[in-house]
């Protein structure tokens, strides 16, 4: 179930030339900006049928957040 999200976030972000983990700041990522943002809220809403509302977002700061907040709230 992670390695699927995990597949799941690179491909939103058409990361394709390293391997990302759980424990990695997206923020940080030179993929990472406004647009992406919001492929991955889409691809969360789309994949998992979980809304979440951008100030939520602006809290989660790794992916495993992220995959965290999926699991809290499905």
């Amino acid at each position: 179930m992670e390695q699927k999200f995990v597949d799941l976030f690179k491909e939103t972000l058409e990361i394709e030339d390293r391997e990302i983990s759980l424990t990695d700041e997206f923020r940080g990522f030179d993929e990472w900006d406004s647009l992406a943002l919001l492929s991955v809220i889409a691809m969360i809403d789309e994949e998992y049928d979980v809304i979440i509302e951008s100030n939520a977002f602006q809290k989660l700061q790794t992916v495993g957040d992220v995959y965290n907040y999926i699991q809290a709230n499905s």
